[in-house]
């Protein structure tokens, strides 16, 4: 295989895909709990998303951002309308998003730190990898960019002070496992944030989107940060990130200070017009809420798991069995797509469209497994 080994993929080739199911090369059918790993929120193929790209890939692909297309400040209208933004810089995926907002709160108190959680991932790119603060991750690539500072959340507010340029934190952390930040704690964040004048950025790359039950996941929380970082489902499918800025950062960049070839096409905004049609829905965010509820309580009464965590479709289980092999015996052996994000712990992000039936479907599949 000429692919860089830098995937340790399963040996299934897919197809095509509906809904929350996934065909392989084989034309056996898998049931997706892991959504593209929160990409597919509006599930496989959606026909919203389909239409839009279909439509627009026939009419103009790509003119850079040296010039303006309708799809695309009509998405930044809808974002900064449907959050607290003021403005959006867009790019290509999560990792560039955070990379944009690190030079934002960067340029707004120069040689400020940076201060993050344990645990916590905000991508792969020299930037976001700093701020991402796991030993085996950034080890084999060090020296990392200086000026990040990695504390435990709870004593974030503390660590706050009048050199810290920001706060880069994910509301729920989703590659450390689904770990839910307290809002007692991020509400002392924000107080701290604004009492030194450092800035307040949330990663919702991945519990943004509608996944954790509001379209936003810091709506549940009442915490509302001084800038947002998005991708992954945003895009229905489709790669696209967004920087969402507010008010107190509104001034700080000016034409040079970032950029991107791709970003924001077209094509790939149409398709975030799509997915948000059908998200942005609170008839569809209340059954994501039902449906967490629905699939926690299913995985508590499974053999073998102690603990359940989550907000809407974003959940994960302990388990006293080995999760990486559970993960892989679901793939191969019940057709059933999961991951495992350390050890002892399985993670579930099915696309927010799932049913009911799915979700007994799933745990019944991954009962025969812990059992």
């Amino acid at each position: 295989m000429s692919l860089a080994p830098t995937y340790a993929r399963y040996p299934v080739e897919f197809v095509s895909g509906s809904g929350c199911k996934l065909i392989d090369s084989e034309g056996y059918q898998y049931l997706d709990f892991l959504s593209g790993i929160s990409v597919n929120n509006v599930g496989h193929c959606h026909p919203k998303v389909v239409a839009a790209v279909q439509e627009q890939v026939g009419r103009l692909m790509h003119v850079s951002n040296l010039f303006t297309t309708e799809s695309n400040v009509r998405l930044a209208n809808r974002l900064c309308e449907r959050s607290f933004g003021s403005s959006v810089f867009f790019c290509n995926s999560g990792a560039e998003a955070n990379e944009a907002a690190i030079k934002l709160v960067r340029k707004a108190r120069p040689r400020g730190d940076v201060v993050v959680a344990h645990g916590a991932f905000h991508g792969r790119t020299y930037g976001a990898l700093s701020a991402t603060p796991q030993e085996s991750k950034q080890a084999p690539f060090a020296p990392l960019v200086p000026g990040f500072r990695a504390v435990d959340a709870d004593a974030i507010p503390d660590s706050i002070d009048d050199m810290t340029a920001a706060v880069l934190i994910e509301p729920v952390q989703g590659e450390s496992g689904v770990n839910l930040m307290e809002s007692g704690i991020l509400e002392a964040i924000r107080q701290a944030c604004d009492a030194a004048g450092a800035a307040l950025v949330f990663d919702e790359v991945q519990c943004g989107m509608g996944r954790t039950g509001s379209l936003w996941a810091y709506e549940q929380i009442g915490v509302v940060p001084d800038a947002m970082t998005l991708a992954k489902g945003l895009g229905g499918g489709l790669p696209i990130g967004a920087l969402v800025i507010g008010p107190k950062l509104q001034e700080v960049l000016a034409p040079g200070d970032h950029g991107s070839t791709f970003a924001g096409g077209p094509v790939v905004s149409v398709a975030a017009h799509a997915a948000l049609d059908v998200i942005d829905n609170e008839t569809l965010l209340a059954a994501v809420r039902e449906r967490g509820e629905h699939l926690q309580e299913g995985l508590r009464e499974l053999p073998n798991v102690v603990s359940v965590r989550g907000r809407g479709l974003m959940v994960a289980a302990e388990i006293t069995v080995d999760a990486p092999e559970i993960a892989r015996r679901a793939l191969l052996d019940q057709r059933l797509i999961i991951n495992a994000t350390g050890p002892s712990t399985l993670r579930f992000l099915p696309p927010l469209i799932v049913t009911p039936e799915e979700v007994d479907e799933a745990l019944g599949r991954l009962r025969a497994l812990l059992a």
